[in-house]
């Protein structure tokens, strides 16, 4: 499990890196272009294919908003997450309280090692795209200021691809 979490953080380092490097590389859009807001769009596809495009934020990350148990939850998407990542503020929201017995698990993060509670997340909601059973883990407020979509999630999709300043997630 270390080894699997030491190589999270490496993915989620190198992930940083190529995505400066596609920055730098990607136009820079004319000055109309950059006010717009970073909200996703849901985009009808041909055959049943549900997808959603979610522009890149003024940080260069990709932020959106989801639905666990019916509730309103931010995410930042982060393809070098192992597993769907909440911080106890929002996972109270939806009736997940871990106690401190059930944070048993050993996470390496860039800020570095600290204990997660294991759960499983029946479904998790993202513009028209629903993903069932979900493995994720609930960490402390302190060690995760945001909530990260991590391969959990991304995983069970057709397909997830960055692109013009865009992640496009595909089911």
């Amino acid at each position: 499990m270390r080894s699997i979490m030491i190589l999270a953080a490496f993915m989620v380092g190198l992930g940083t890196i190529m995505a400066q490097m596609a920055d730098k590389m990607t136009p820079t859009p004319a000055l109309a272009d950059t006010t717009r807001k970073a909200t996703p769009v849901e985009t009808p596809a041909e055959s049943g294919v549900r997808s959603l495009s979610i522009p890149r934020d003024a940080r260069g990350h990709f932020q959106t908003e989801g639905r666990i148990e019916g509730q309103r939850i931010g995410f930042m998407v982060d393809t070098g997450a192992s597993v769907v990542a909440l911080n106890e503020k929002s996972a109270a929201r939806f009736g997940l309280r871990p106690s401190r017995g059930d944070y048993n698990a050993t996470v390496t993060t860039a800020n570095g090692t600290i204990k997660a509670a294991r759960t499983r997340l029946a479904m998790v909601e993202l513009g028209g795209l629903v993903v069932r059973d979900v493995d994720a883990m609930v960490l402390p407020d302190e060690a995760l200021s945001e909530n990260l979509l991590g391969l959990s999630f991304l995983s069970k999709l057709r397909r997830f691809e960055y692109a013009n300043g865009r992640m496009l997630l595909e089911q």
